[in-house]
Formats: structure tokens, sequence, C-alpha cells
């Protein structure tokens, strides 16, 4: 899979099948949103917390994209045009459900206190690895969203998925430093938020992942028999990252995000079921002269 936000990225392919699906062709249209529906998915997820919100916020924008499509004058790249109308309807659209749940760090503390602590036995921890890690990538996944919706967006982009700032910069429509700046503040919360509460950062604090994943499962945050996060992917983000090279400029800043890279990376596209819904549409049918 080609990582759409990577430095070898080029437009050729997608501006050819915008001309092929504007002159009727539905298997280029497909095609083209096939090339990002997973990376819009996958942000969107580690944004909104839930696959279900992920896949309704993945398919409220991709039609808002469908519908604009013949505006796209060819002019500029094709990346940065699609993924400004993306970032601008995350970033404004309305809040989803996790989203008023979890609303601080503070708040997002007491409620990991309130379920303490059970240690799994030997024969447990060992049966239920996937249980314990399907509790590790959501509560990390829930911490983002004690961020702002910026910075949340900032930090996923640059820090999961290594966009950097003259790319992100353009794509937010923000400048490189303003962008840098905006990192700067989510990594300090963040981070400072993980080295106080998160063993996975700090040995020396008590919360534990095994620990957490009886009070997980009894308050409803895992299913046993359908898990939520350790699931539906064929790889890790770190197997697209962009760079492979070390770009920090702390050694401490860079184990707070190979954490992140190392979560899943989602094969949830449903972009074929999309069109087929779509083709019924009398407005799409007109725009792609289908």
């Amino acid at each position: 899979m080609e990582n759409v936000f990577g430095t070898s990225y080029s437009d050729v392919e997608d501006k050819k099948l915008i001309v092929n699906a504007l002159g009727g062709s539905k298997a280029a249209l497909e095609h083209l949103l096939k090339r990002h529906y997973q990376f819009i998915y996958n942000v969107a997820f580690k944004f909104v917390l839930t696959h279900e919100d992920a896949e309704d916020l993945t398919q409220e924008v991709l039609i808002k994209v469908i519908l604009k499509l013949s505006q796209f004058n060819h002019q500029s790249e094709f990346r940065t045009w699609l993924y400004r109308i993306v970032f601008n309807h995350f970033l404004n659209g309305k809040r989803r459900k996790k989203e008023k749940s979890i609303v601080s760090f503070d708040s997002f503390a007491s409620a990991l206190d309130r379920m303490g602590f059970e240690n799994l036995t030997t024969a447990e921890e060992s049966a239920w690895q996937d249980k314990i890690e399907d509790v590790k990538i959501g509560c990390m996944t829930a911490m983002l969203l004690c961020l702002n919706r910026e910075q949340r967006l900032v930090y996923i982009l640059s820090e999961i998925f290594e966009v950097d700032s003259k790319l992100g910069g353009e794509l937010l429509e923000l400048s490189a430093d303003h962008f840098r700046q905006i990192l700067a503040r989510a990594k300090r919360d963040l981070h400072n938020f993980m080295n106080n509460k998160c063993g996975l950062v700090n040995t020396g604090n008590p919360c534990r992942c095994p620990k957490k994943t009886k009070g997980f499962i009894t308050a409803g945050f895992v299913n046993e028999a359908k898990l939520q996060f350790n699931n539906y992917f064929v790889q890790r983000i770190s197997e697209l990252a962009v760079d492979k090279i070390a770009r920090y400029d702390h050694l401490m800043e860079e184990k707070y995000a190979t954490l992140y890279k190392d979560h899943p990376f989602y094969n949830r596209d449903k972009s074929a079921e999309l069109i087929f819904a779509l083709t019924a549409d009398p407005e799409l049918k007109a725009i792609f002269n289908l």
C-alpha cells in the first residue's frame, strides 16, 4: 500500500482517475477512493476512538469530496486539495460520543483510578494477551481525546503517521512554524500525562495494562467476544512509516511515538459499498455521467 503521506507520493494516478471518473467510469471513482479510504479511516479512528464513529466520519467526508470533485482544477496537488477538505471536516464537524465523555486528562485519570487494579494469574496473563493488547491500544487512543481537536490532529499526523511540519501545515492551512508550535503543546500535555500515569512509559507508575484488563472488561470497554482495537488489521502503522531514519530531537520523545506507531493500521475499506450506495443519487449521476 502506498503511503499517501510519504515523500514519494505522486498524484499522477489520482488525476488520471479523476478525469476517468468524471467521464463516467464508476471503477475509476472507486479506485480513487480506495487509494485514500484507509488513511482517512485510520486518522479518523485515532481522532474519535470508535470504529462506528470513524466509519461515519470517513463516509461523511468522502461524500463531500465526491460531490466537490468536479471543482478540482488540476493546478494544485490533489493530496493537498483532498486532505484540506477531510481535515477541515474533522476539525469542524459535530462532536462524537467519545469526545463528549473524555474531556480532559484529569477526568481520564480519575476514570482509570476508579477501575482499580486486579492482578492476573500467570496463566491468565498468558491466555489474555489479545485482551491486554486491546486495553493498551484503547487506553492510549483514549488519551488522545484529552487533547483539543487541533492538537489531537496535529499529533496524530506528525507523531503517528510521520507527516513533516511543511506538509502538515499545507494540509491544515497553517504555516510550518505554527504546526510545530501546536505539536509542541500537544506533546508537552500528552507526554506529561503519560510520564506521570502510564506504566508503559514510566516503570515507576502503578498503572499497568494487565492489571487494568479485568476492570476494562467489567466496565464494558473491552468486549471479550469482539475486540475493538486489536482487530481488523493486517499491519502496523510503523510499517507505513514515512522515514526510516531517526528524526527526533530527543530520544526520550521517540519512545512515546513508537508506542503509538506500534498500533494497528486498520483494514476497514468500504469504498465499494459507498459507491454502490451513492450511484442511485441523481446529483451524483449528473456529476459523473453515470
